[in-house]
């Protein structure tokens, strides 16, 4: 399931675990999952407009815990990290 969040730039940011859409099997998921790292996983948050996507690491259970705020925190700082 994505979950859409809108910075203060007006674009829309849809967030989604890697791999979420190909397949609902398990083997999906796992490839979602940080290696070396527990309960971690690899969301990609993709704009409205068709700039880039990041990809950033989150919680398991990031579509409850996380909140809007966070979202976008992580997603700034992976942009403002691909830039330097």
């Amino acid at each position: 399931m994505a979950r859409e969040v809108t910075d203060s730039d007006n674009i829309t940011w849809s967030c989604a675990e890697a791999y979420s859409g190909l397949s609902d099997s398990e083997e999906k998921s796992d490839a979602a999952k940080v290696k070396g790292e527990d309960n971690k996983y690899w969301v990609v948050c993709t704009p409205s407009g068709g700039a880039k996507s990041v990809r950033i690491k989150l919680s398991g259970d990031w579509e409850n815990s996380s909140s809007d705020e966070e979202l976008l925190d992580l997603i700034a700082q992976e942009l403002k990290a691909e830039v330097t």
